[in-house]
């Protein structure tokens, strides 16, 4: 048995219904009218990956809660709709202090859709702390 298993099913358009694991329904949509575009759902889910990882990081650094952390992740598409860049704007509610830097490096490590992406599509991450 697989470590994921994913039923998906489009029964007519664009839109695509999935099971995740027999347990998680996702509905995405190419044209964005019924779900998110499959894009959407990427830039979503990396942020999403990645907030868990920097609160690991930041763990691993002696900061044991950071408090609220808030991603806004802007995504450009070239001509074809593909996405080209991805940037992440951080604010976490505790103050990193000099760690920032090792912080978000470490979550980077750790995120495995940063990991999955290729390198030239991997977020600029800016990060602001104790706000």
């Amino acid at each position: 048995m697989a470590d994921i298993e994913v039923t998906s099913t489009c029964e007519s358009g664009f839109t695509t219904e999935s099971v995740i694991n027999g347990e998680w329904e996702l509905v995405v949509d190419a044209l964005s009218e019924d779900g998110p575009s499959p894009n959407e759902v990427l830039a979503a889910d990396y942020a999403s990956c990645y907030i868990p990882a920097l609160r690991v990081a930041a763990d691993e650094n002696g900061y044991d809660d950071v408090g609220v952390v808030e991603v806004e992740v802007s995504a450009d598409l070239d001509e074809d709709d593909d996405l080209e860049a991805i940037a992440f704007d951080i604010e976490v509610e505790a103050d990193l202090g000099d760690d920032e830097q090792e912080i978000v490096e470490r979550g980077e490590e750790i995120c495995h859709v940063h990991s999955a992406l290729r390198e030239e599509l991997h977020a600029d991450i800016a990060i602001e702390s104790g706000v």
